[in-house]
């Protein structure tokens, strides 16, 4: 399918870059991306791929727009109080080109697979370690690329997972097992809108580099918000990770995908 005028004229300075062009423009307007959480860092992604010409989005968050929210999540305001996130992230963003479907619906182990089948790639934005564990086994189970970054004070963490181009980093499970005791978050913490804007610019970057087939995979960044370095450590994929070294098993998914008329 060969871009349109207005999709030049739209993306150019995009379409300039060798490792964009044409095609890769039109690979990023074919591709489906799950957000899951549309807080400080979802909604901030949601814009940049929606503004980068991703073909359809699915913002999965059952929260609603607090006060506390709006010096980090600038696509919200005041009015915007008492919403449901996804909601109003969604009808700001299906103004352009880009499909956006909202589900106003918690993630967990007994939908996660649903709500992510249909996706290419799945942002982790979530906010707190039980979902992201959720994310990650249905991930795996169905193979889909995921991408995962956090922030609270002045730390922020970005990784991404692909079993089937890079088994041997592993998943998120082999670099934070579910035991572990993990309660902080900026919500009890605190972190600045800048730090959430920083670390939701970089998964936004990553994540594109990965649908147009760039490099992206094999690293944790840890990136500190108060000297500006970056540190860079390899993955490696735990051998005895109870989620992607386990015996690979049929995957069983309802017939009812995400669909999700009720939820939108």
């Amino acid at each position: 399918m060969a871009l349109d005028d207005k999709a030049f004229i739209q993306y150019s300075r995009q379409i300039m870059l060798p490792e964009v062009g044409e095609q890769g423009q039109q690979k990023l307007m074919q591709a489906s991306v799950a957000i899951v959480g549309v807080g400080g860092l979802g909604q901030l992604c949601a814009q940049y791929l929606s503004a980068a010409g991703v073909g359809r989005l699915t913002l999965i968050d059952d929260d609603r727009v607090e006060l506390s929210n709006l010096p980090r999540q600038m696509l919200f305001g005041q009015a915007d109080c008492g919403q449901y996130k996804a909601s109003v992230a969604a009808g700001r963003l299906k103004t352009g080109d880009c499909q956006v479907r909202e589900k106003r619906v918690r993630l967990d182990d007994s939908n996660a697979q649903a709500l992510l089948f249909n996706a290419d790639l799945v942002l982790d934005c979530s906010d707190n370690f039980a979902t992201r564990h959720s994310v990650n086994r249905a991930c795996v189970a169905l193979k889909k690329r995921h991408v995962v970054a956090s922030a609270a004070q002045f730390s922020g963490q970005l990784m991404a997972f692909d079993l089937n181009e890079a088994p041997q980093l592993g998943c998120y499970h082999c670099l934070f097992p579910q035991e572990l005791k993990v309660s902080e978050s900026c919500s009890t913490i605190g972190v600045l809108g800048p730090m959430v804007g920083c670390m939701a610019s970089m998964q936004s970057l990553l994540a594109i580099k990965l649908l147009l087939g760039l490099p992206g995979l094999g690293l944790l960044n840890r990136f500190d918000g108060l000297t500006g370095e970056m540190q860079r450590l390899k993955l490696r994929r735990d051998p005895d990770c109870a989620v992607c070294s386990a015996k690979e098993t049929a995957v069983e998914v309802a017939q009812e995908t995400a669909s999700g008329d009720k939820n939108e």
